[in-house]
């Protein structure tokens, strides 16, 4: 009389080939292990890339908001420049609030930078007319219309500018 051993309990006993049942289960734990660190890998490249996106929207968001800033302080200039009686409180008070503004911009990076007498340059400047103009060299910056900005180095808004053509003759 054999032993009886039902199909479900078979797996139960001991594998006739040992060493093939242990290479089998270490090739399965190794495909395991790979296929663990693949997927850890996957998680922190999106975890990099949501923080990266986040980062993005963020700056997009300061952009949004410093852009109009700067059209206030583009206004307060000209009131400035306009201005007869520089003494008068109401334009001392008008000085001191642009004053503040400029600083609290240059607290987060945005600062203006200098286009009169520089090299016309289409990465920082938008030329919005051509002069003639006896002093300066063709393609030198004689007049900025409206300044530009830089934000963490980079440029936030180019400066409008008006940019020497021919040399007019002197006599």
């Amino acid at each position: 009389m054999g032993i009886h051993v039902r199909e479900n309990e078979q797996n139960l006993l001991p594998p006739a080939d040992l060493a093939a049942e242990i290479q089998r289960l270490q090739e399965e734990l190794l495909h395991e292990r790979d296929r663990n660190l693949r997927t850890l890998a996957d998680f922190k490249n999106y975890r990099r890339r949501i923080e990266r996106d986040g980062n993005k929207i963020a700056e997009e968001g300061k952009r949004g908001m410093i852009l109009p800033l700067l059209d206030i302080i583009d206004d307060m200039e000209k009131a400035l420049q306009s201005a007869n009686d520089t003494k008068q409180p109401f334009v001392q008070g008008v000085k001191i609030i642009y004053q503040k503004l400029l600083a609290l911009l240059e607290t987060y990076g945005v600062l203006p930078f200098e286009s009169v007498g520089m090299l016309f340059d289409h990465n920082l400047h938008e030329a919005v007319a051509m002069a003639k103009h006896k002093d300066s060299e063709p393609g030198t910056v004689v007049d900025e219309l409206r300044r530009g900005y830089l934000w963490n180095n980079e440029l936030l808004r180019p400066a409008q500018v008006r940019v020497a053509g021919e040399r007019t003759e002197t006599n």
